[in-house]
């Protein structure tokens, strides 16, 4: 969620300096880039995972707090919600067994998580949105308990001067308000990081926007908001309305929000920071003493303080990140597309997924953002995020000129995407073993045409068959989803219904 801030207020003049050393950051990642200062390529990648916590009931848990001390790893940090986690993987070379380990790794600690979860009456639930929450679990005094969290809140909400609204239709309805950023805690994902060179970047940037629709047809887990059916993924939306500092009348004016999918194809990183400042005004007007520019006529590396808080607030499905390592800085494209879950298998497979296709799609003679238009790649994320893996995507067929087709997703991936994204893993130069175990998944998915969200969605109608009620069904559903991911199965192999 970010860096640790403390602030108590901001007043005019406070604004003022902010925006002028965001400024001041932007022209000093322009000379970085233009006296090529980053770091060489290693092909690092790291991953990050939001959780969820629920009791034996499936009910959500606000006990973070208390199960960060018992875990007492730094590896575990809270999340916006007081039932919310994050694990951060530490950064893997994309080469050999690196997805069994990556796999090992986290069922290692997930594992540990969770017995420590038990012994406060809770549990770790890898998830996209959790079924059984309620609207009064998501209100700001179940925020967790950090100053970064409040004040994020406050300055979002005095941006927005007014409730929040939260209208979603899919397979039901859902419309409620909102006080606070509270709802945002709803949604946990997945964050898939790669580090790149900066003449890869506008490459691998516009090879994850293209991949982003796939990746949800085949990964999407979270059917479920506040008693209703809605999308197959309801993370995009609930994110997008829970987080838009727009009232309506900047809504109507074009203002773009800062839950952003974008809207063109990029030729540099710097294009996405540069937009950063020109469409959103700074939430968190927090200025460093370090001059940037003054930093770089010294020869030292600045730490760009403010370009890096701007820009972990405006939440692009793929964003991207400055950093610095042993002195050295370098660019990563964080991919935040995917929900948690439903198990480790299932996060490492679509891992798989989206490193190998990236890879393959980012080095193509005529890439295939050459031939689809910005808008499309958009309308198939929006198609994905609704109708998961029953979706029907628009891709191109043959050169720069040629028409797109409509296809089911699942018949895009298995034709075109799988074998990309085999020959992406090949170059990058993992294992076949890993390689084919991994795509496999995601294969078996497409065959079955079953993903976390399908499973959901049938278990929950088969226990409203068996005469449960709405909140019975539900509560119902995350037990069994419980039981099963702590198996470790695939969730293609998941029979729908509660087992019994």
């Amino acid at each position: 969620m970010g860096e640790k801030l403390v602030a108590e207020g901001f007043d005019l003049a406070d604004r003022q300096r902010h925006r002028d050393k965001l400024r001041q950051c932007l022209d000093a990642l322009a000379r970085l880039l233009a006296e090529k200062r980053f770091d060489r390529p290693r092909n690092l990648m790291g991953l990050e995972i939001e959780l969820n916590l629920a009791g034996p009931d499936g009910m959500p848990s606000m006990v973070n707090s208390e199960v960060l001390k018992r875990i007492a790893s730094g590896d575990f940090q809270t999340e916006l919600g007081r039932f919310n986690l994050e694990v951060n993987i530490v950064p893997h070379q994309l080469s050999g067994r690196v997805l069994d380990q990556l796999a090992e790794e986290l069922r290692t600690g997930l594992s540990y998580a969770d017995r420590k979860a038990m012994e406060v009456d809770s549990g770790i639930v890898m998830i996209g949105i959790l079924p059984t929450l309620e609207d009064r679990h998501l209100v700001s005094s179940n925020l967790s308990d950090d100053h970064r969290y409040a004040l994020l809140n406050d300055q979002v909400v005095a941006a927005r001067g007014e409730h929040f609204t939260i209208d979603i239709e899919g397979v039901e309805r859902l419309t409620c308000t909102a006080g606070s950023i509270a709802p945002e805690s709803a949604c946990t994902s997945v964050q898939l990081h790669l580090q790149v060179t900066p003449r890869r970047f506008a490459a691998v940037w516009n090879a994850a926007q293209v991949v982003a629709a796939a990746q949800i047809a085949v990964g999407a887990n979270s059917p479920f908001l506040f008693g209703r059916e809605l999308w197959r993924e309801s993370r995009p939306p609930l994110f997008v309305q829970s987080t838009d500092t727009r009232p309506p009348e900047l809504k109507a004016q074009g203002v773009r929000p800062r839950t952003w999918f974008g809207e063109r194809w990029i030729d540099s990183a710097y294009d996405l920071f540069e937009e950063n400042l020109r469409f959103f005004p700074p939430l968190l007007p927090i200025s460093h003493p370090e001059d940037p520019l003054r930093a770089l006529e010294e020869g030292k590396v600045p730490a760009l303080h403010e370009l890096i808080l701007h820009n972990g607030t405006v939440y692009r499905w793929n964003r991207p990140v400055y950093g610095i390592a042993d002195g050295v800085p370098h660019l990563r494209v964080e991919n935040r597309v995917l929900p948690a879950g439903p198990t480790v298998t299932d996060v490492i497979a679509n891992a798989a997924f989206y490193y190998g296709l990236i890879r393959a799609l980012a080095e193509e003679s005529r890439p295939v953002w050459t031939r689809m238009p910005f808008a499309v790649a958009a309308d198939n994320f929006d198609t994905a995020c609704r109708h998961g893996i029953d979706a029907w995507l628009r891709w191109p067929k043959g050169g720069r000129n040629a028409p797109l087709v409509r296809m089911p997703a699942v018949r895009l991936v298995q034709e075109e995407l799988l074998p990309l994204a085999a020959a992406g893993l090949d170059a990058w130069g993992v294992e076949p073993a890993d390689r084919d175990r991994y795509l496999g998944v995601i294969e078996g998915r497409c065959a079955g045409r079953t993903n976390g969200a399908s499973w959901q969605a049938a278990t929950y109608h088969r226990a409203l068959e068996r005469g449960l009620g709405r909140d019975k069904a539900l509560a119902a559903t995350t037990r069994r989803y419980c039981e099963l991911m702590r198996t470790g199965e695939p969730v293609h192999l998941w029979r729908a219904g509660l087992g019994d």
